[in-house]
């Protein structure tokens, strides 16, 4: 019995040490809930890959994709003068196009710090612009009043210790070549660099919003927790910035605070992802092109329809959209992405009630075919996303004594509500149903939004 108890106490012990392990801080889902609030409400910001890279302006991964030396890379470095960045019009232009918040490069994976370093050379201050673009940007971004938010990669392909694997530039052919390659090179050394790095920013620039990590790949000759130090890391940034949202790419997926928000990369989630049948936090970060960095010669651009229903159909599966901009190497927006940011900022300008602080419709309510709901919970309105403009005649399947007024959303005109439309008698349709009467003519919208005024039928 004594041998059963002195067991009992061991696993106790272990259980509580292996809980202890696996959290990073104490935080109540509420609490959680409502330091995120912000950023549900906001659904809608902008992702900005900025670096040497477009000098190249051939993708921001032309280092690894050409397997350049760090000594021919070295040219970007010396010629880096981004001489028309003019971060007020770029926070402008972000808030024009209808987003709340921003998240801009500091590091990618090439290695350059956008911003005034002491643990690198090899940093803005160095080039021949000189000054730190980290915080002229945030500086701007906060005077038009949009959340600012940090990309940092884990990644580093200039650092002399980051040791060699199935992501770095260095072409590797044979797997005896990683040992050979990393002899000299200490991971250690670098985990301090990647700290110290972080907290630089964390420091510097007053509250951050969004720390975005980017990225482990657990496996052979890969990355993980372990090598980032990810806990270790993620426990100073929620001391540094205790407000701050972190994204999921540290590798602490099973770790109470190693996370708050899931990142899907360039594609549309089929539903609103869930753990354990939990709907959790997501955001999807796109691009308007193939690329994140600029890239002068590529051309697979959205159009803003495809735009548009990107965010409509994520907001209306709970979701928030960072959509990308990569600026020239003098500091410049494309042409091209101009023109989108200023699509899309016309359509939010007539419509964004469909998207700040909207959210997935409750499950009773039935999409019609070619459309995509959206829903304020807190002003109990419903909003239809016409994807294909309908005839006259719109049928909304189960909303009988559900509507208590309905109209277009971009200029507040009246939309009849009526019964079913049954001129051929019996059309399949049924008591519960609703007919909308709609102009035949479609509103001049890239997509139409018609905005339900609900009964409480509490």
């Amino acid at each position: 019995m004594k041998k059963l108890l002195i067991l009992l106490v061991l696993f106790s012990y272990v259980m509580s040490s292996f809980a202890q392990q696996k959290t990073i801080w104490n935080e109540t889902e509420e609490e959680k809930t409502e330091r995120m609030l912000w950023w549900t409400e906001a659904r809608f910001g902008m992702f900005i890959h900025w670096g040497l890279y477009a000098q190249a302006a051939r993708h921001e991964w032309v280092k690894k994709r050409e397997h350049i030396s760090t000594e021919d890379y070295q040219k970007y470095f010396d010629v880096f003068d981004p001489d028309l960045f003019d971060p007020s019009e770029w926070a402008k232009k972000a808030k024009a196009a209808g987003m709340k918040y921003a998240v801009i490069t500091t590091k990618h994976h090439e290695g350059f710090n956008m911003f005034e370093s002491e643990f690198t050379d090899y940093n803005v201050m160095n080039t021949p612009y000189g000054k730190d673009i980290i915080k002229e940007w945030v500086d701007a971004f906060r005077a038009e009043g949009l959340k600012i938010g940090f990309y940092y990669s884990l990644i580093d392909w200039y650092h002399p210790h980051f040791t060699i694997d199935t992501r770095h530039s260095i072409k590797v052919n044979k797997q005896k070549d990683f040992d050979k390659l990393n002899k000299n090179r200490d991971m250690g050394i670098y985990r301090e660099y990647l700290k110290n790095n972080v907290r630089e920013i964390l420091t510097n620039y007053g509250e951050v919003d969004i720390l975005w990590l980017d990225f482990s790949y657990p496996g052979k000759n890969g990355k993980d927790k372990d090598d980032w130090g990810s806990v270790e890391l993620l426990k100073m940034v929620r001391e540094l910035q205790p407000n701050i949202l972190v994204n999921d790419r540290l590798d602490l997926k099973d770790y109470k605070g190693g996370w708050d928000f899931t990142t899907p990369e360039q594609f549309k989630v089929d539903k609103w992802p869930e753990i354990d049948g939990k709907k959790i936090p997501w955001e999807t970060c796109q691009t308007f092109s193939g690329s994140w960095g600029y890239y002068r010669d590529e051309h697979t651009w959205k159009d803003n329809k495809q735009l548009l229903t990107l965010l409509i159909e994520s907001v209306s599966k709970g979701g928030n959209v960072l959509l990308n901009v990569g600026p020239t190497a003098r500091g410049t927006f494309d042409h091209r992405a101009d023109d989108a940011l200023e699509d899309m900022g016309e359509w939010m300008k007539y419509n964004s009630r469909s998207i700040y602080g909207c959210t997935q419709a409750p499950e009773e309510l039935l999409a019609p075919a070619n459309t995509l709901f959206t829903f304020n919970p807190k002003t109990n309105r419903l909003y239809v996303h016409l994807l294909d403009y309908p005839l006259q005649n719109f049928l909304m399947p189960g909303f009988a004594g559900k509507i208590k007024y309905a109209q277009f959303l971009h200029d507040a005109s009246e939309i009849k509500v009526g019964k079913k439309h049954g001129a051929w008698g019996n059309d399949g349709t049924n008591e519960n149903d609703v007919n909308l009467k709609l102009p035949v003519t479609k509103p001049n919208v890239e997509i139409p939004v018609i905005e339900i005024f609900l009964k409480d039928n509490k």
